[in-house]
Order: structure tokens, then C-alpha cells, then sequence
């Protein structure tokens, strides 16, 4: 586990750089917003009314509501859906079009209507480091629109997330997947923060959703939750590399869950977060660095039973959040073929 002085130190995401000063002012319009986006909160919350919320303005441009006295922030993730994902009447071809004078009206590409959606979630704004799970990470977007750009893979799938956090990333899958199992450690309030962002977004999602613990420290946590993981085919994470002992963690969980059957293929996004070092003299990337090392250690492993297929994956698909898609961001495939 990390040590005690990690585990106080704050830390916040870089996704949400808002400032608490800067409350827009109470315009019509801003007033609308904030209805918009509290009529979704889940009913079951003790919410007084609007006013426990101030409208912020997020770092990306995104609504951000601040409750002073929960300390917590809803946030409206806003992304494009995929044309594959747009009804048959979105998608039909455009009729021809005349103005009043009889000329024909030009419908340019750019121009064509594009299906917006939104995906609210409840998360911190700042956490100790053992908790920032409670946050909203940059790899967690990253991935999720790697989900929306590959149907082929995740379409009618068994899903597993690892270390879900808030749930962003299991969310999105549940657009398009068979079933969800989003899981994390039981601690602090993830799995009910993870509860309650599944029930304000279920109407985006076909999936059936599964809200259980795994902790990498504690593997009985498998097994408590084998019946909802026997038929899953399909794992991912994001986010997950911070600190050396839970990269070990992680790996070893990896490796216990790609063990049984079925075959798995796991997507594993992250992102470099680079240091300077007086030894090195130079900034690199340490935790990365470990992640690569326990890399190579996965290739071998239990190689009488499993051929395994790793490698990173190309990251030119498109974006379909709003969010600063930086070099830095890398995913990689890992595939168990049991034998």
C-alpha cells in the first residue's frame, strides 16, 4: 500500500482546474443550465434544492455544479455519438431543399446535424491519494472514446472494468455492451458514488450493470464475485498505474482473472505523468516506466497454459469527449488465449 504520507497528500485531476471564485452569475440562461443538470440527479439524494449547487465553469468549458456543503461536484461530460450509434431517421439521406425563390439549398458537410449526449457523473474535486478513484481522470474519457470508436469489440460483450472509479468509462460501455461488471476497492464511498452515477445515466445504457468489489490486495474478492465474472470476455482499466506496489497488485489480479476461461482480451489506458530526477538528471516517466517492466513480466507467465498476444495500441481514433487528448495518453492491448 502506499505510505501513510501519500496517502494524506491531495492531489486533483487534471480535468476539472476550476476555481470555486469563479461562480457565474445568475443570467437566465446559466439558471437554465443549472435546472437542466440538477433535474437529473438522482431523486433518492437529499438535495434541498438548486440553490445547494453554484454554477462553475469547468477547465474544458464543461458545466460543472459545486455543492459547498457536500463538498462534491456534478459534472456534465458531453460527447458526439458515433453515426453508427444515431437513429435510422438521423441518418437517412437528406431530401433536396428550396428557398423562396426556388433555389436549391445546399446542405454542406459540415453543417450536417450531429447527436449530442451527456454523461453526468458525482465525483470529488480533490481526494487523498488513496482515494482518487473519486475523481475523474483524463485515461478514463481517453478510453471511452476508444469504446465508441470500436463497436466490433465491445457491442453485445461481457464486460469487466478494473478500479472503475466514478464509473465514467463503465457507463459508456454500457451503451453498447451485453453486460457491466464495474468494480473497484470498497472504500471511502466509491461504490456508492458508483451506485448512484449508474442510476442517473440509465437511460443511455442497454447493459446489465453490476456494482461489486475487487481489490488487487485481496483476491477472495474474485471469488465472492465469480458468478457475475465466469462469462466475461472483455476487461479494462484506466488510470490504475500511480504507485509501484499497486502496479505489482494490479498485474498479479490481471493475471489471476486471464487464468480462467474464457479467453479475455483486457485495454489498459493510461497516461505518462512524467517527474524530474536528481538521479536521472534528466524527467522521465517512473510509474510508466514500472508499468512496462511488469509488462514483460506478464509475457511470462504461465506460458504452459496460455499464449499471450501484448502489444500498445495505435491511439488515432477519433474524439468524441471534451477533453485535452494529450501525447502523453497511451493504451495497450493484452490478449489470453488459453491452451
Amino acid at each position: 500500500m502506499a505510505s501513510e504520507d501519500a496517502e494524506e497528500l491531495t492531489v486533483t485531476s487534471e480535468v476539472h482546474h476550476f476555481s470555486k471564485e469563479d461562480v457565474i452569475d445568475g443570467s437566465e440562461g446559466d439558471m437554465s443550465t443549472i435546472s437542466q443538470v440538477s433535474q437529473q440527479i438522482d431523486k433518492s439524494q437529499e438535495v434541498e434544492d438548486e440553490d445547494l449547487f453554484e454554477c462553475i465553469l469547468g477547465a474544458n468549458g464543461q458545466v460543472v455544479l459545486w455543492s459547498a456543503k457536500r463538498e462534491t461536484v456534478l459534472s456534465r461530460f458531453d460527447f458526439v455519438y458515433p453515426p453508427y450509434m444515431t437513429s435510422c431517421e438521423d441518418s437517412k439521406i437528406m431530401k433536396a431543399v428550396v428557398d423562396a425563390d426556388g433555389d436549391l439549398q445546399v446542405t454542406r458537410k459540415n453543417t450536417l446535424h450531429k447527436k449530442e449526449g451527456v454523461v453526468l457523473i458525482e465525483h470529488q474535486s480533490a481526494t487523498t491519494l488513496d482515494l482518487v478513484g473519486e475523481q475523474v481522470w483524463r485515461g478514463a474519457l481517453f478510453l471511452a472514446d476508444f469504446i465508441l470508436h470500436h463497436p466490433e469489440i465491445f457491442k453485445n460483450a461481457n464486460i469487466l472494468e478494473l478500479a472503475s472509479g466514478v464509473g465514467l468509462t463503465s457507463i459508456v460501455a454500457g451503451m453498447l455492451a451485453k453486460k457491466v461488471v464495474i468494480t473497484d476497492v470498497d472504500r471511502g464511498d466509491i461504490l456508492t458514488l458508483i451506485d448512484r452515477n449508474v442510476e442517473r445515466n440509465r437511460e443511455l445504457m442497454k447493459a446489465e450493470i453490476f456494482v461489486k468489489e475487487i481489490d488487487f490486495y485481496d483476491h477472495a474478492t474474485i471469488d465472492e464475485t465469480y458468478e457475475s465474472l465466469k462469462d466475461i470476455s472483455v476487461i479494462m482499466a484506466a488510470d490504475t498505474i500511480y504507485h509501484n506496489q499497486l502496479t505489482d497488485q494490479f498485474f498479479r489480479t490481471i493475471l489471476r482473472l486471464m487464468s480462467e476461461p474464457p479467453n479475455k482480451t483486457m485495454y489498459v489506458a493510461l497516461e505518462k505523468r512524467f517527474v524530474f530526477t536528481i538521479e536521472d538528471m534528466d524527467t522521465v516517466a517512473p510509474c510508466y516506466d514500472y508499468f512496462l517492466d511488469r509488462i514483460d513480466w506478464l509475457r511470462c507467465q504461465n506460458l504452459s497454459t496460455i499464449d499471450w498476444t501484448i502489444e500498445e495500441v495505435p491511439i488515432e481514433f477519433k474524439q468524441y469527449f471534451i477533453y485535452e487528448k494529450t501525447r502523453h495518453l497511451v493504451l495497450w492491448k493484452i490478449a489470453a488465449e488459453l491452451k
